[in-house]
């Protein structure tokens, strides 16, 4: 009996150890549960951490950058009969672009293109030497390649008078796009001193002739042809600096024909403008071509002889003009100079019976064409000079 209660007391015993043992379990794991859900929601009722942005970093300006241009030259625009007769269609027109076929390509790059119209475009019928008379046909041909800076102060301006100045002037003012400088229609207009903008660099270009091959200027009518003069010079320079112009341009038809060699008069005024801050200087008239230099800052071709002519006769250094090619730069204290100074010589072709009249770059030459090219070429860029 004794036995079997003891049995019984140790079930018991086991029994109530298994129901504390449940009961400690569950309440761990209630709490545990409990714990979990608490801390999760806690989790979620947290608002998001918000990182603040910096500020953007203000970009710090660029420094001023230089400003530039680039120009392209040539020489004169000298038509005598048998040229403009060469280019005489059948119709009674004109048409002087296949004389122009192979410069075209080397100015189109250029941002100006400079030429000079030597013989005036005055209205009514050619005409030759020694009072020279050019078809229109001329200055719409060769601004239709891509010229559109033009002098007209040379010593043939006067050639057709006053009439051929006024149709000179009238007949450029419709070249769309085209600036022109050394003859006008009023004091007025001649002293306006227009300021040009190209890339962002303001400009101003000026022409003037020191001769008029003896032809006179009406009284009270000065304005008609720009004949230099120091006076008039430093003022048109003065006015266009005060209207802002970055870089000043002047067209110079002077010195002595057929002569190679600057005169000390040529010096002299290259001098004088370089004083006055003109920035480029570039010459015509010698009717060949003469050294590029410095004077000062300035810039100064002295001669880039002709573009096209009939001067065959006079001797091969009459029929080679130069072309040059340059960046005008500008820099932030406005100061300015010269970048990539490009020479190419050019040759005035045409037949023994003065047909066919085609401007060859010397780059474009066969010796079936010019004899000895390549040796022509070194003795003429040498007349050049070797600035830089």
């Amino acid at each position: 009996m004794k036995k079997k209660r003891r049995v019984k007391k140790s079930v018991k015993r086991v029994i109530l150890i298994l129901l504390v043992t449940l009961l400690l379990v569950a309440s761990a794991w209630g709490g545990y549960s409990l714990w979990l859900k608490n801390n999760h929601r806690s989790k979620e009722e947290e608002p998001p951490q918000v990182q603040e942005e910096e500020p953007p970093k203000e970009e710090e300006p660029l420094p001023p950058q230089p400003k530039r241009m680039s120009i392209v030259m040539v020489g004169d625009a000298l038509l005598h009969n048998v040229v403009y007769n060469d280019a005489k269609q059948s119709d009674g027109t004109y048409d002087f672009h296949s004389m122009f076929t192979y410069l075209e390509p080397l100015i189109q790059n250029y941002d100006l293109k400079y030429y000079n119209q030597e013989t005036i475009i005055g209205g009514g019928k050619p005409s030759t030497y020694p009072r020279f008379n050019s078809p229109d046909a001329i200055g719409e041909d060769l601004t239709d390649i891509g010229f559109n800076l033009v002098s007209l102060a040379n010593n043939h301006s006067l050639d057709k008078n006053e009439s051929g100045i006024l149709y000179s002037n009238k007949f450029w003012k419709k070249q769309e796009g085209v600036v022109t400088a050394g003859t006008y229609s009023s004091f007025e207009e001649r002293d306006e001193i227009p300021i040009y903008t190209q890339n962002d660099i303001s400009y101003a270009f000026l022409s003037y002739t020191v001769k008029t091959n003896g032809l006179k200027v009406p009284e009270g009518k000065e304005y008609l042809l720009n004949v230099y003069d120091e006076e008039l010079v430093k003022q048109h320079v003065q006015t266009a600096k005060d209207k802002g112009a970055e870089v000043i341009i002047v067209a110079m038809h002077w010195g002595s024909e057929y002569t190679h060699d600057p005169t000390s008069e040529q010096k002299e005024m290259a001098e004088y403008l370089s004083s006055l801050g003109v920035n480029l200087i570039i010459g015509c008239h010698p009717h060949v071509i003469q050294p590029i230099d410095y004077v000062g800052d300035t810039l100064v071709i002295y001669s880039l002889g002709n573009l096209i002519s009939a001067q065959h006769p006079l001797g091969l250094a009459k029929i080679i003009g130069l072309l040059v090619g340059v960046d005008i730069v500008v820099e932030p204290d406005s100061t300015v100079h010269f970048e990539n100074i490009q020479k190419e010589l050019l040759y005035t072709y045409c037949t023994s019976k003065y047909k066919n009249f085609k401007i060859y770059p010397f780059q474009n030459l066969t010796n079936d064409i010019l004899k000895d090219y390549k040796n022509v070429e070194k003795k003429y860029l040498k007349i050049v000079g070797e600035v830089e």
